[in-house]
């Protein structure tokens, strides 16, 4: 009777990896070499691969540091999910992008039901649009609209915010059923409005710029 430890080992690793297929758990993935297409890695003693758009920070194969990049994962543990499996074929084809999808999704549902009107969030730009800001708050992305970015008026949203940019954040709304959650930068100052008369009086001269005439006059803005 001839017996295989090696084999033994495959054996079990391959019945992991069904398991993880159909329940969808994520498993660790440890990076040990690469290709022009992506990462070769051990799993449960198993050879799998990670094609470069299934990489958390997808990598293109045009980019001219594409393999000193992914040289840099080599050794690396990395926490993936099994997409596709043929033991016949000896293939297995994991993605570290969904299992960071799924985490993603899972802080946001808990950030969700922790979330209220009122809070105040430190949180961090992620994308700027010509009709407000996206900001990552810890698991889920907001919407500053550009009409909640300042008391003044904004042009365009990048004239206030930068991708990157760190910022305290008000909660104004939470939808639970859209997941969606709106926030505002203006409400953490003061109104102009509530200290107007501590910066003005009757009878002071100061500069205007007028914005608009009419039959019965002009209006002039001071300040924003």
């Amino acid at each position: 009777i001839l017996l295989s430890l090696d084999r033994a080992r495959g054996e079990t690793g391959w019945r992991l990896l069904e398991k993880n297929l159909e329940s969808g758990e994520p498993v660790e993935a440890q990076v040990i070499g690469r290709n022009r297409g992506g990462l070769l890695v051990a799993v449960e003693g198993v050879q799998g691969f990670i094609p470069l758009s299934q990489l958390g920070v997808p990598v293109r194969s045009e980019d001219p540091q594409a393999q000193e990049k992914l040289d840099k994962l080599t050794g690396r543990n990395l926490r993936c999910k099994v997409i596709e499996l043929n033991r016949r074929r000896n293939r297995v084809i994991l993605s570290e992008r969904a299992a960071l999808q799924e985490k993603r999704a899972q802080q946001k549902e808990r950030l969700l039901a922790d979330l209220k009107e009122g809070d105040v969030r430190h949180g961090r730009v992620t994308g700027v649009t010509t009709f407000g800001a996206f900001v990552d708050i810890g698991g889920a992305e907001g919407l500053v609209h550009i009409s909640e970015m300042s008391w003044e008026q904004v042009g365009t949203a990048d004239q206030v915010v930068k991708v990157g940019d760190d910022v305290e954040v008000y909660v104004l709304k939470v939808d639970a059923e859209t997941k969606k959650i709106a926030l505002s930068l203006r409400r953490l100052k003061p109104e102009p409005w509530q200290t107007v008369t501590d910066r003005y009086q009757v009878g002071q001269i100061v500069n205007g710029i007028i914005t608009k005439l009419t039959t019965f006059g002009a209006f002039a803005r001071i300040e924003g």
